[in-house]
């Protein structure tokens, strides 16, 4: 086992591009703490003979809670699992939480890692994300953060509307000032039902261009590197002993324990999801019922998810393992479809991993798909 993940399905206010499962009411905020808590203990005996790593708090926004809630949560999964001597513990904070008193709380509380949706330290760029903090904000809550916790990882999206190569510079190089450790960093897309959607289509915001977005990702990756950071996944740069355990595990193919309304699980064998509606949820659980819905993972779904995930980070794909786990007729149809892209310099096979290159990060996504296999067992 790996870890256990806590979705809060709370948000301030929707920002413009979410697509994440949310709701702007606190009306039954109490009701789902008790539901999550319950939902931990049920759950118990998929890890019966495991050790937890991690236990991350994701959303929504987790730093809506109070510190009483987040405490209940932790201590519901030291109740019911084992937990390793020093696992890693992730809130997802936003800076208009993180007041000083707020930040001392989490520290003395078992947190010893934030994950910090700063977005951008512009506020033009906030304002038309509908972010819940300003400018100000991201700045102070990093300046006060960094004196508590020495695992901090931050978030930056580019391939904003609008925003110059220039500009894009001065978010990385400020995020670089607070000596943070970890940063993620994504292209802002739009996705389906979002107000940015509706926004592009109405004309009021111009619709994300993916050449500024290739130009920001290398831009991204050039100044991170330079900086002492690895680019250990397509979206994730660490310092060396900082990578996220939590994100990695999900990465490496490891067992875990998704809890609460939208969460997902994976166990090896199969791939599970709670039901995306909060209300329904906590009926479900208050009736001691889980509201979960399960797929069995075929050889080709084991197979495409090792693709897409070992591609993406810097573990690549063991051929070896292709081998050893699919068999050869795999073997052969990766090295075929791959082949291509390796004349193109944008994959490589280096010690029987194969891996991108510099010049297909970007693109790996498509790459990927490429590789995939569809009814092989036909």
């Amino acid at each position: 086992m790996s870890g256990i993940y806590i979705h809060i399905p709370f948000c301030k206010q929707a920002c413009h591009y979410c697509d994440f499962h949310f709701s702007t009411s606190l009306k039954k905020k109490d009701e789902m703490i008790l539901a999550l808590a319950k939902e931990i203990a049920l759950r118990k005996n998929e890890a019966e003979n495991e050790a937890i790593e991690t236990i991350y708090f994701g959303g929504g926004t987790p730093s809506i809670l109070s510190i009483e809630d987040i405490k209940l949560l932790i201590d519901e999964v030291y109740k019911n699992y084992n937990v390793v001597e020093n696992p890693e513990i992730t809130v997802e904070a936003n800076p208009d939480d993180l007041t000083e008193e707020r930040i001392i709380e989490l520290s003395i509380n078992r947190v010893n890692r934030l994950s910090i949706g700063i977005q951008s330290f512009f506020e033009d760029d906030l304002q038309m994300m509908n972010r819940a903090h300003n400018a100000k904000e991201a700045s102070q809550c990093l300046e006060i953060a960094t004196k508590y916790f020495d695992n901090i990882s931050l978030d930056l999206i580019y391939g904003i509307p609008g925003m110059s190569n220039e500009k894009w510079k001065q978010n990385i190089e400020k995020a670089l000032t607070f000596n943070i450790p970890h940063i993620s960093s994504y292209a802002l897309t739009v996705e389906p039902k979002t107000a940015l959607e509706t926004f592009i289509k109405k004309g009021i915001i111009k619709e994300p261009n993916d050449a500024v977005a290739h130009e920001h990702f290398h831009i991204l990756v050039e100044t991170l590197q330079e900086n002492g950071f690895i680019h250990y996944e397509l979206s994730n740069f660490g310092k060396e002993n900082y990578f996220s355990k939590n994100n990695s595990s999900y990465w490496l193919g490891k067992n875990y324990i998704g809890i609460g309304p939208s969460a997902h699980s994976y166990d090896g064998v199969s791939r599970s999801w709670n039901i995306a509606n909060n209300t329904v949820y906590i009926k479900f659980i208050q009736e001691n019922k889980l509201p979960i819905s399960k797929e069995i993972l075929s050889t080709e779904d084991k197979y495409n998810e090792y693709i897409m995930t070992g591609l993406r980070t810097i573990w690549g794909v063991s051929l070896t393992r292709i081998l050893s786990k699919f068999g050869q007729t795999y073997l052969d149809y990766l090295l075929k479809q791959s082949h291509k892209f390796i004349q193109d310099e944008t994959l490589l096979i280096d010690k029987n991993v194969l891996k991108t290159t510099k010049k297909g990060k970007f693109f790996i996504d498509g790459i990927a798909s490429d590789l995939f296999l569809l009814n092989l067992d036909e």
